[in-house]
């Protein structure tokens, strides 16, 4: 053995050494016993990673390790800049018993993405010691099946297979803007606060109630009030503190223990304390005696209003993405798959939700949730109502179109699947929804932080008035009654929702109709347009045309060129092109053989031009196999003076013109009919009485486009241009000081770009893309295909704007005349509370009118 070689078997030994020893450092010994001395199987360590919520100093890390490794075999590190938790345990140690240690801390600790993956892949790995098999030997078909499940593991979080609830628990929390933890604000401390209030306010307002001592009663009732059933409060204030903002709770916090560390302090120093003593007082500022008295029902009554208030304002008000989340099949869900074999034998298996891909064909029983999108091959049934209502029948027979989250009724149905997983179009809205999300919490973000601005206001008018009150009347009750009654009184919830609830409730709104609106700016845009520009394809008619009529220049053939004119459209997919193709195929079947003409078209150096012309080489082929070649050009007119004669009028007479020239002479004109949507005309008329002008783009001959506009009630029309000229004339609209909403398709995208708001018709293939891309390309995605939805949508945003507007006036109003009442000393705290916490219930109520989306 050469000296390089024993060097470089030395270096690997070292490396595999060293490699042993890093693998004991984290718990998994490659050398110990896989059987203990007790005789059962010793499995190795796991590792686990924990995002953690409610960390409130560095110092309380130490705690939480120390009694982490209390547990056999558990090594803990925990790291406060990220929230993070690193651990190392035996593979036996149940999560719980981790998550409980924290929870005697008061953290919640959570398991990453990662870790639940892992967990995931190793699950049947942990409940036995050997190693998995390789997938040398397994049949073709095992191995298939295996990959399937890796790869259909990797996506569980990206289709909402794995942690869905956690999800939409994080939304949940990034949307609240309060700063008061929700987990927190439970019926326990909201009934155990009205249950010891009420006794409390009984004995401070009932003269005849009070007994020796009854003083002290009160003070042990509002203890656990104002400490334990506040705390959610008082964390929010001690989080806003120490990040530099200001809690919107934070002034009710500093009310609570006002008042009751004062009527402490009163009870311990004055004769209050003494057990005859007696409240006669009355609870108006300006009537109160000048003596010392005490204010538990004032800290005990703030504590159970904003309980009440804050518990069902969080849980009350629905959310569409907790809805759709209970529309995602489990993953263990199975469901009976029919796929073909190699051999072409049909084999059926129930398989999990989670391993069902494109082509097989799944059937669904009635109450089944359908896992994936596709079309119904065989049965028929009827559907429940949709979350997102895209206008499509329930009724479902062979060749309907089902998407996922979907409810069977009744009935029994197969489906042939198309779109699975992230794909999906209940994926699609999800990601959307939640791109929209940030966007509104950015935005929330804004509104709370200026909010939030009113909170030191507070707290320096409060002491201000406090020292005026004291000055001028030398009532210490009063002077303190009011500062409380200001604390109280101010609103800034009722301030910060005015805009993020109208928001939020306005997208999700639109989201079950069918509409999805990217962020509540777009409302505001919206709100201010005065022109939409509808691409009159793919927007103002149906998908489907048909050829008019066919008129050949004075000697030619009209089979000719509509042959021709089939050839050139068959490598297309436009409906344009296929309604071309069909009509050339029903003549060819109906030609006379003894006509003379060709028998067989063939296109050859097919090619699409810059302008949406087709161009390309013509074999016809004769009944006496005598071929001909023709350079053949398929294009559409944009102005009367490109065609001359018969054309030119045949071209303006009808619906939209094609054009077929070969050899250098346009040859003949073919006109397709394409039919406008059923509420077309109807959408229109509604857009034009709520002010927005309506305008048709089209590339058709002014003639043609003004007589379908005109059809319609449009405005005006912008005829003759092509794609890429209709973006200049978009941008020469705003010239003219237009705020313009353009609606097109995926053939305008480039048009779409250039208005203030780009709504767009979805398809299958814009569903299944990434959500972050499409976003880029339109500010709203329409579901449906109804035009109804463009009128719907603007009368939206201008409720939602009309909203947010009078709540913002409504908010600024009340804490403006609110304060002033309370520093002029007829408000009384608990009656501050009971304002401040109706002004947020009005704030609210009139943003619920939002969902009423309009009919």
């Amino acid at each position: 053995m050469s000296e390089q070689t024993q060097q470089q078997t030395a270096a690997l030994e070292q490396t595999i050494v060293a490699a042993r020893e890093a693998a004991k450092e984290c718990g998994v010994d490659l050398d110990s016993p896989r059987i203990g001395a007790d005789g059962n199987p010793r499995y190795p360590n796991t590792s686990y990673a924990f995002e953690l919520d409610g960390l409130e100093d560095g110092p309380q890390l130490k705690d939480i390790e120390a009694a982490l490794e209390e547990l056999d075999g558990v090594a803990a590190r925990l790291v406060y800049s990220s929230k993070t938790a690193w651990i190392t345990a035996p593979s036996t140690t149940p999560i719980a018993d981790l998550e409980a240690v924290f929870a005697r801390f008061g953290v919640s600790a959570r398991l990453t993405d990662s870790t639940l993956r892992r967990r995931v892949l190793g699950r049947a790995a942990a409940a036995r010691p050997v190693p998995r098999r390789g997938v040398r030997g397994l049949s073709g078909r095992r191995r298939k099946l295996r990959h399937d499940e890796l790869v259909s593991l990797r996506r569980a979080r990206a289709q909402g297979f794995v942690d869905s609830a956690s999800r939409a628990a994080r939304a949940r929390e990034n949307e609240d803007v309060l700063f008061t933890a929700r987990d927190l604000v439970t019926p326990v401390r909201m009934w155990l606060a009205i249950v010891l209030t009420l006794p409390v306010l009984l004995l401070t307002y009932v003269s005849d109630l009070q007994f020796d001592g009854w003083q002290w009663a009160c003070f042990a009732l509002t203890t656990p009030v104002a400490l334990w059933c506040a705390f959610p409060f008082h964390r929010a204030m001690a989080g806003g503190v120490r990040r530099g903002i200001s809690a919107l709770d934070g002034a009710s916090s500093i009310a609570i223990l006002a008042a009751y560390f004062w009527s402490a302090a009163v009870l311990l120093f004055t004769p209050a304390g003494e057990l005859n003593w007696r409240n006669y007082g009355s609870w108006v500022p300006l009537t109160m005696v000048e003596e010392p008295g005490l204010f538990f029902e004032v800290a005990c009554t703030i504590t159970s209003l904003l309980l009440v208030g804050r518990f069902f304002s969080m849980r009350v008000r629905p959310h569409l993405q907790e809805d759709l989340s209970g529309r995602v099949p489990d993953a263990e869900s199975t469901y009976m798959v029919r796929r073909r074999s190699r051999t072409g034998k049909v084999i059926e298996e129930p398989l999990p939700a989670a391993e069902i891909n494109r082509g097989d064909d799944i059937v669904i029983l009635p109450g089944a949730i359908i896992p994936a999108d596709g079309e119904v091959v065989g049965g028929c049934g009827t559907l429940e109502q949709e979350l997102i209502d895209a206008h499509e029948s329930p009724t479902l027979k062979v060749g309907s179109h089902v998407y996922a989250g979907s409810v069977l009724r009744k009935g029994k149905v197969k489906i042939r699947v198309s779109r699975v997983g992230h794909a999906t179009r209940l994926a699609s809205v999800n990601r959307w929804l939640e791109r929209a999300s940030e966007h509104q919490n950015a935005t929330t973000m804004v509104s709370t932080r200026a909010a939030g601005m009113l909170i030191p206001v507070a707290y320096v008018l409060a002491v201000l008035d406090f020292g005026l009150w004291l000055l001028f009347t030398g009532n210490l009750n009063a002077a303190f009654s009011t500062a409380l009654a200001i604390l109280a009184v101010v609103a800034p919830v009722a301030l910060a929702i005015s805009t993020a609830l109208a928001i939020r409730l306005g997208i999700e709104s639109a989201a079950r109709n069918g509409i999805l609106v990217r962020d509540g700016s777009t409302f505001r845009t919206l709100e201010a347009t005065d022109v939409a520009v509808f691409n009159r394809v793919g927007t103002l008619v149906e998908p489907k045309m048909k050829v008019e009529t066919v008129t050949a220049e004075i000697g030619e053939d009209p089979a000719l060129v509509l042959g021709i004119a089939g050839a050139l459209s068959v490598e297309s997919d436009h409906p344009a092109s296929r309604a071309i193709v069909k009509a050339a195929r029903e003549a060819r079947d109906k030609r006379d053989k003894d006509a003379g003409g060709p028998t067989w078209f063939e296109l050859a150096n097919e090619d699409t031009t810059p302008d949406g012309s087709v161009r390309g080489r013509v074999t016809l082929t004769y009944e006496d196999q005598r071929t001909e070649n023709l350079d053949a050009i398929l294009w559409r007119p944009t102005n009367l003076s490109q065609l001359q004669g018969r054309l030119s009028l045949a071209a303006t007479a009808g619906g939209t013109p094609v054009v077929v020239r070969w050899k250098g002479r346009d040859r003949g004109v073919i006109t397709l009919y394409d039919p406008p949507k059923a509420d077309a005309t109807s959408a229109i008329d509604r857009l034009e009485s709520i002010g927005v002008e309506t305008i048709m783009l089209t590339r058709d001959t002014y003639p043609v486009a003004r007589r379908f506009a005109d059809f319609l009630g449009m405005s005006r029309v912008l005829a003759g241009i092509t794609a890429p000229d209709k973006p200049h004339a978009v941008r020469a609209l705003h010239t003219k000081g237009a705020t313009v909403a353009m609606v097109g398709d995926h053939s305008a995208v480039r048009t779409l770009r250039v208005a203030d708001v780009s709504i767009l018709y979805a398809d299958d293939a814009l569903l299944g893309a990434n959500t972050g891309k499409v976003e880029e390309k339109c500010n709203v995605l329409l579901l449906r295909r109804d035009v109804t939805a463009v009128p719907q949508l603007v009368e939206l945003a201008r409720r939602v704007c009309r909203t947010i507007d009078s709540n913002m006036v409504i908010a600024w109003t009340y804490n403006a005349a609110a304060i002033l009442l309370a520093i002029a000393g007829v408000l009384p705290p608990v009656g501050a509370t009971l304002l401040m916490l109706g002004s947020s219930l009005v704030i609210e109520l009139r943003s619920v009118r939002v969902r009423h989306f309009p009919a």
